[in-house]
């Protein structure tokens, strides 16, 4: 949906500890975060600003969001 958080804060705000302190100690972690991060800001602006771009490939950047969601919650409920 059009202007949705999904920020890993906003995703598990009961993590947040978690989240600033595996990305202060944990490299794999800060790096995963990173690219989760630039990922949703492109995602959140393709849809924002109407910018024209096919439906698969909107849906391809969701995904490979997702796909990092998961990575990063599993580090974190390691």
């Amino acid at each position: 949906m059009l202007g949705e958080m999904h920020d890993v804060l906003h995703e598990f705000p009961e993590l947040e500890g978690k989240i600033d302190e595996m990305r202060a100690n944990n490299a794999t972690f800060a790096t995963l975060m990173d690219t989760y991060d630039g990922l949703d800001a492109k995602v959140r602006q393709l849809e924002e600003l109407g910018t024209p771009v096919a439906d698969e490939t909107i849906e391809d950047l969701k995904k490979q969001r997702l796909l990092l969601k998961d990575q990063l919650y599993d580090l974190l409920r390691a």
